[in-house]
C-alpha cells in the first residue's frame, strides 16, 4: 500500500474550508493508502502526535502567527524527520502555505509533489513578495497540481506557466455533516419561532474583510422589516461590523460561531443564503455549497476568476449580482424574498447540483492523479 503524507496548514478539529477538504479526501482515501498528515498546532501549545479515525496526525508547535500565517522554529526539523521516517511515496500539500513551500525547497524529497492549490495569495503587499520567487520553484518542483476550478485557474498569474500539469478537483461536500439527522426538524423549528418565522437571511463564515460583511449590512437599508439578517461565524471584523450594525437594531443579529448541527438547521431554517465575497480570496465556496446542498438559494457577486461564480449558478441556483453594491445586493436578496415560486425552483436546482458535481464521488478521481505522477 502506498503511502501519502498531507500537509495542510491545520487539520480537524481545526474548522476551516480548506482544513473540510483536506478531511474530506483523508477520509475518502484512506482504504487506498497509508496516510499521515502534518499540521500546524491550531491551539499553539506544543508538538503533538494523535490518532484520527485511524490516521496519525502531527500537530506541531506554533508560538506566532504572522498575517494568518503560522510560524514555527521547530516545523522544518519535525516535517523532516516525519519524512525520512515514514518515507511517503506522495506529499500532497495544500497551498497558500509559504513556510511548507521554503521548507520543502530546503530538503531533498524522493516523493512525487502533489501541491493542491487552493487560492493565489492576495492581498499582503511585500510579504508576498519575499515568497514570490519560492511560490515559483515549488511549482516548478511539483510533480502535479491540483486546482478547485476552470474559472480560478484562468486568472490565476502563478498557475499560468504550468497548465500542463494541473488536474481539477472540485472542493466537496461533506454529506455527513450537512444531511439531516434525528432532532433536526425540531431545532430548524425552533430556530424559526425563535426570530417570529420572518424571513431569514443567512450568512456564516470568517469575519474577513473579502467575505464582504460590510456590503450585506449596508444592504439591511433596503430590506423589508419582514426579513431578519443573521450572521454566524467570527473573526477579526467582529467588533466592527457590530458596531456598523447598530443602526439596524434587531434587524441584524450576530449569533456567533456554530457547530455543525446548529449549521445545517440554520441553512434548512433560513429563506436563502448570502455570500458577499468580493475578491478572489474568495477561491470557491464551501459554505456557498454546503447551503446549496441544502436546497437554500444563494446571492452571490460575480468575481472574475473565482470558483463562486461556478458553485452558484446565476438564475439557477441562486443570483449572482454584477456590481458590488448594497442597494443591487438587496435588491437581488429582495426578488427571491418576494417571489415563493421562484425561490422553490431554486431551491430544487441547488439541491441537484450540488449532489450531481460537488459529492465524495469527486474523490474518486484522485488516485488517478496520484498514479499519473
Amino acid at each position: 500500500m502506498k503511502k501519502i503524507l498531507h500537509i495542510s496548514k491545520y487539520y480537524y478539529p481545526y474548522f476551516g474550508g480548506i482544513e473540510d477538504v483536506v478531511l474530506s479526501i483523508v477520509s475518502g482515501m484512506k482504504d487506498r493508502y497509508e496516510q499521515h498528515v502534518i499540521c500546524f498546532n491550531h491551539e499553539h501549545n506544543g508538538t503533538i502526535r494523535t490518532t484520527n479515525d485511524g490516521v496519525e496526525v502531527i500537530r506541531v508547535n506554533t508560538p506566532v502567527k504572522i498575517s494568518s500565517q503560522p510560524l514555527s522554529l521547530s516545523y522544518y526539523r519535525v516535517l523532516r524527520d516525519e519524512i525520512k521516517t515514514f518515507q511517503p511515496d506522495i506529499i500532497h500539500v495544500h497551498f497558500p502555505n509559504p513556510l511548507v513551500g521554503i521548507c520543502l525547497l530546503a530538503m531533498p524529497i524522493k516523493a512525487k509533489l502533489i501541491i493542491h492549490w487552493h487560492s493565489d495569495i492576495i492581498g499582503k503587499g511585500a510579504l508576498y513578495h519575499l515568497f514570490r520567487r519560492s511560490e515559483k520553484r515549488i511549482l516548478e518542483r511539483a510533480d502535479a497540481i491540483i486546482a478547485t476550478s476552470k474559472q480560478y485557474i484562468e486568472l490565476s498569474e502563478p498557475l499560468q506557466a504550468f497548465k500542463q500539469k494541473i488536474h481539477i478537483l472540485p472542493n466537496i461536500v461533506n454529506e455527513e455533516k450537512m444531511r439531516l439527522q434525528e432532532g433536526d426538524e425540531e431545532i430548524i423549528k425552533s430556530i424559526q419561532d425563535r426570530y417570529s418565522n420572518k424571513q431569514i437571511v443567512f450568512f456564516v463564515g470568517r469575519h474577513v474583510p473579502y467575505k464582504g460583511i460590510d456590503i450585506l449590512i449596508r444592504s439591511a437599508a433596503f430590506l423589508p422589516d419582514d426579513c431578519i439578517v443573521l450572521i454566524g461565524g467570527t473573526g477579526e471584523q467582529t467588533e466592527y461590523l457590530q458596531h456598523l450594525a447598530l443602526p439596524f437594531g434587531d434587524k441584524i443579529q450576530f449569533i456567533g460561531r456554530l457547530q455543525d448541527k446548529e449549521m445545517r438547521c440554520y441553512l434548512r431554517a433560513a429563506s436563502l443564503f448570502a455570500f458577499p465575497s468580493i475578491d478572489r480570496r474568495e477561491a470557491f465556496g464551501v459554505a456557498l455549497a454546503e447551503a446549496l446542498y441544502c436546497g437554500l438559494p444563494a446571492v452571490s457577486f460575480h468575481i472574475a476568476g473565482s470558483g463562486s461564480i461556478w458553485v452558484n449558478q446565476h438564475e439557477k441556483t441562486g443570483i449572482v449580482v454584477d456590481t458590488i453594491d448594497p442597494e443591487a445586493y438587496a435588491a437581488a436578496i429582495c426578488t427571491l424574498l418576494r417571489n415563493d415560486a421562484l425561490r422553490a425552483q431554486y431551491s430544487a436546482a441547488a439541491a441537484e447540483w450540488i449532489r450531481a458535481n460537488f459529492l465524495k464521488d469527486q474523490i474518486l478521481t484522485l488516485p488517478a492523479v496520484y498514479e499519473a505522477c
